[in-house]
Parts: C-alpha cells; sequence; structure tokens
C-alpha cells in the first residue's frame, strides 16, 4: 500500500527540474542519491514560511536547503552545516544556481562544534531541520534546543532509521540513538512533539512558548 501512495504523490506533483538535475549531478559522481524526496521538500518549504531564521544540520547537495529557502520571508535567512568539503562545494553550486545564494550561508565543520558557536555568538532560529549522521542525533537535539527561539520548530528526518527502531534486536548505533532521540523529544517538557510515519519517519517537535 505504501509504495502505491508514493507512486501516486509521485505522479500529482508538479516535476522539480532543480531534483532532477541535482539526482543527475550525484550519480556522475557516483555518489548515493540521500536527499530528500520531492515532497517532503515541500513539506519544508512550507514549515519555512513566516521564518524569520532556519537552520539546517547536513547539506549534502544542498536540494533541502533550497527547498527551505523558497520558504523564507525576504530577508530571512538559512545556515546550513557541512562537514565534508566536497559535499559543501556541490551544494553551493546548486543553491546558487537556484537563486538562493544571497540567503544561504554555509558553515563548514563539524556540526557540534559549529552549533556551539552559534550559540556563543547569540544567533537563534525559529526552524531547525536536521538530517545528518543519525547516531549523534540525541546530542543535536541538546544543541539546538539551545538557540531556537520559543515557538521554534525542529524537524529530524530518518527518525525510523529504515525500520530498525521497531526491531527490539537492532541494537547498533543508529537505531539505539533514534530510540533515544524519541523518548528525550516526548520526556522534554519544553517540547511538544510527534512522530510522523511518513517517508522514514520524520520526528517534529515546537518548543514551549
Amino acid at each position: 500500500m505504501s509504495c502505491d501512495r508514493n507512486r501516486h504523490v509521485d505522479a500529482v506533483l508538479p516535476p522539480d527540474p532543480l531534483r532532477s538535475a541535482i539526482r543527475s549531478a550525484l550519480l556522475e559522481r557516483g555518489w548515493p542519491d540521500m536527499c530528500v524526496p520531492q515532497a517532503l521538500g515541500r513539506f519544508l518549504t512550507q514549515l519555512a514560511m513566516g521564518a524569520h531564521s532556519a537552520l539546517e544540520v547536513g547539506t549534502y547537495a544542498g536540494y533541502s536547503a533550497i527547498c527551505i529557502a523558497r520558504g523564507l520571508r525576504p530577508g530571512a535567512r538559512l545556515v546550513t552545516l557541512e562537514s565534508r568539503a566536497e559535499h559543501a562545494h556541490l551544494a553551493k553550486r546548486h543553491i546558487e544556481g537556484a537563486g538562493f545564494g544571497d540567503r544561504v550561508e554555509i558553515a563548514l565543520g563539524d556540526a557540534a562544534e559549529t552549533l556551539g558557536r552559534l550559540k556563543a555568538e547569540g544567533r537563534r532560529f525559529d526552524l531547525a531541520f536536521v538530517d545528518a549522521d543519525k547516531p549523534s542525533y540525541p546530542r543535536y537535539l541538546d544543541l539546538v534546543l539551545d538557540i531556537l527561539h520559543p515557538g521554534g520548530l525542529i524537524v529530524f528526518d530518518n527518525a525510523f532509521g529504515r525500520d530498525r527502531v521497531f526491531d527490539p534486536s537492532a541494537t547498533s548505533p543508529t537505531p539505539a540513538a533514534l530510540r533515544e532521540l524519541h523518548r528525550k523529544l516526548f520526556e522534554n517538557p519544553r517540547l511538544v512533539s510527534t512522530l510522523l510515519p511518513m517517508f522514514d519517519g520524520v520526528a517534529i517537535a515546537r518548543v514551549a512558548t
């Protein structure tokens, strides 16, 4: 049934030439297509509408950054964090080609260190999207919470870890970390959280005002 749903969504969505171009660029390099699906990209665009500032952990090829930038109000900016120079270079090309070079800042380096620097600088954000190394998700939650405005949203992609979180015998770092993320999302009194069973699971939390 889920395959039928996915085919229907793919069929009714208007094609996104940028998504196709980025997929081709990844294939040319022999890199996996780990960009968010187009439907999730449109969801990020919706969530970004009205945000004054946005944060992304995990740039990769730049497609999700483009989707967030599409929704930002005039004058708003996105800071996207990437640890690999080759990914940042490709993402920069795609983001600039999409016309968003003036509103997206790519911060190259270790994500945890960059998040600490942003906190020290007094930077604050209305929206955060996390799509990076899954074993670090619980730590990213703590770090991102420190720099979100009250009422801000934090979104985690791949929250189900290809359904491994549902298998009690799966105790490797990724499913273990995702279970810890889920626990922290629902136990933290500052958060109003939910898990959405779409794609590979999407976790969303709003910071209480």
